[in-house]
């Protein structure tokens, strides 16, 4: 066999992700905050993109339920023409209709100082707030912040900082505070070490420790803390309620939150009603003192999809026009500066920049259009759930989604990722209506795993103390309900919904009990 070299052709079939595809891949899995981002940044960088700034009842083309998105360019308003404008009617100000209002000629009007010419108007009383000709008085709007008129949230850091201005006078030992209470977190704790503070500032141990004595002492009761027993203890010290009973209590938090308690009588040499006091006494305070200061806030949830009854008993599906940023490419703009470019550099970047706005605004429209019928499919399934609750909840899978409206289960994962769908029972996020099957003992219908989540809370809500319910007996009352599950599928469950074991729920409804007698 020899082997020598040769030319030959070969035609194959491959399949090529482009860059526009790939764009439309990446808008699709993106949540409403980072497409808002996405296309901030593309408007800064694409001089043929513009936003749509019309409202929804002046979009004629725009179909309901979807963002409106199209390629045309901007309509010139003339609203100087437009009757009794205030703009126009608020003052004459040509040199004739003065001089014939005020009978007189404006000849012998002399240039003030700041460069008025002979037989301009004069300025009214005040300044022309409207005036932009150089040389008249104008209201500076350049420095006007109306922020500077809000009041602005006092961080935990200030807060401090205040108190130990009035509370300590030694330069040193002001020095070493402001050091500590930048060590502050969030929560209100010094985590770093007390010791490599002292060896960065060169002061000795002792003057530290004092110093975080007096920090201890400042308002919200707690702050400074190292741990959380010392957290609790400067609490409870500041209502002298730090006996040594409640002392050993927090010492031993490991056991409290087991709900050890009988361990914790034996420690803390009480009875159960001096216990109960003490626990109670102990949920009252606050373990995170420092949280109120300078909190960011939440930001709330803003769904993809709104979901509303129809008078007919069916289901209105329409997407959130507020998610939906709307960007159209401004073929005015394209038209003038496509007529003066010459160069081929130009021109090249004239027409990336358009096909660029072109694709972004084509998959947009795709976008929507793809949550749109993902969205619908998902509530055609989870009718049940709508209409009766969490216990209607049915199984369902991406397969399922992507064989009902044709496309690949990628694509519905992409829908699903970080998009949410407002009902009349909450907002709930798209991957919470796909929940794995769990089989009927029965042979009937399969039941979906967040609806037997619900049936084990709901069970072990209804507990009595007296008859605690154990994962064996829950196993066995679920199979009557006619659901086939295994003990260990129960106790996973049970921890995932952060429910205590039975022998910690008996201990803490039995110490409840005691406690209200």
């Amino acid at each position: 066999m020899s082997l020598s070299p040769k030319l030959e052709f070969r035609q194959t079939q491959s399949l090529v992700m482009t860059p526009q595809l790939m764009q439309a891949i990446k808008l699709l899995q993106l949540s409403n905050l980072d497409l808002i981002s996405y296309v901030e940044a593309e408007l800064e960088r694409n001089p043929l993109l513009e936003r749509d700034e019309r409202e929804d009842g002046d979009d004629i083309d725009a179909g309901p339920g979807k963002a409106s998105i199209e390629s045309e360019g901007f309509a010139s308003a003339d609203v100087g023409d437009a009757p009794g404008d205030w703009m126009e009617t608020r003052l004459e100000t040509s040199p004739d209709s003065i001089a014939e209002r005020l009978d007189t000629d404006l000849s012998n009007v002399f240039p003030d100082d700041h460069g008025q010419a002979a037989g301009e108007p004069m300025a009214p009383p005040g300044g022309d707030p409207w005036s932009t000709q150089p040389g008249r008085q104008q209201a500076s709007t350049e420095d006007y912040n109306l922020e500077a008129f809000v009041a602005e949230e006092k961080s935990l850091a200030d807060h401090l900082a205040d108190q130990l201005g009035l509370a300590v006078t030694d330069p040193t030992m002001r020095l070493i505070g402001h050091a500590l209470i930048d060590e502050v977190d969030e929560a209100g704790y010094i985590r770093t070490d007390i010791g490599s503070v002292a060896e960065r500032l060169g002061a000795p141990m002792a003057l530290v420790e004092q110093t975080l004595e007096i920090l201890q002492g400042f308002e919200p009761t707690g702050i400074c803390a190292r741990t959380l027993t010392e957290c609790l203890a400067l609490q409870l010290a500041d209502r002298n309620r730090l006996d040594p009973a409640m002392t050993a209590l927090i010492n031993h938090l490991d056991l409290a939150a087991r709900r050890d308690f009988s361990a914790l009588k034996r420690i803390c040499g009480c009875d159960d009603e001096d216990l109960a006091d003490m626990l109670s006494e102990l949920r009252a305070l606050d373990p995170k003192p420092g949280a109120s200061f300078g909190s960011t806030p939440v930001q709330p949830v803003v769904p993809d999809v709104i979901i509303r009854a129809a008078p007919d008993g069916s289901w209105l599906i329409e997407l959130n026009s507020e998610t939906l940023p709307r960007v159209l490419v401004n073929q005015t703009y394209l038209a003038s500066v496509s007529r003066p470019s010459k160069q081929e550099g130009e021109k090249a970047f004239l027409a990336d920049c358009l096909q660029t706005a072109n694709w972004l605004v084509k998959s947009l429209d795709q976008r929507a259009k793809t949550i749109l019928k993902v969205a619908t499919e998902i509530v055609r399934q989870q009718d049940g759930f709508l209409t009766h609750g969490v216990r209607h909840l049915r199984p369902l899978n991406l397969k399922t989604v992507a064989e009902a409206i044709g496309m690949h289960e990628s694509t519905v994962s992409r829908v699903t990722s970080n998009k949410y769908m407002a009902t009349s029972r909450g907002i709930f996020e798209l991957k919470y209506f796909f929940t794995s099957a769990i089989a009927s003992s029965e042979g009937g219908e399969a039941h979906s795993a967040e609806s037997v989540r619900h049936r084990i809370r709901s069970l072990i809500d209804a507990e009595s103390p007296d008859d605690v319910l154990s994962d064996d007996t829950l196993v066995k009352l679920l199979r009557d309900a006619g659901i086939d599950i295994a003990r260990r599928t129960v106790a996973k469950y049970r921890e995932a919904l952060r429910i205590p074991s039975s022998v910690q729920r008996r201990r803490e409804k039995l110490a409840e009990a005691t406690a209200a007698r």
